[in-house]
């Protein structure tokens, strides 16, 4: 990715013109919308995980109220 990115960087910065035909275009353009739809969905995917790489994880309170109901008798 970094390589296109690089690659077409003089392209997209030169001031003489460039012809780029209607398919190439909207090729790109399919392109950019795929990977953007893309990076959306793996991030919904794994915002879980993401939280907790981060540390804003917030404590579970499943976890505490089972934890709670283990150790009060029943009546």
């Amino acid at each position: 990715m970094f390589r296109l990115v690089g690659d077409l960087f003089p392209f997209l910065t030169s001031r003489t013109a460039h012809y780029l035909d209607p398919g190439s275009g909207s090729f790109l353009i399919q392109l950019l919308i795929a990977a953007a739809a893309g990076a959306g969905i793996v991030i919904a995917s794994q915002w879980a995980r993401i939280k907790r790489w981060l540390g804003r994880k917030k404590p579970s309170t499943d976890e505490s109220e089972d934890e709670d109901d283990e150790q009060k008798p029943d009546a």
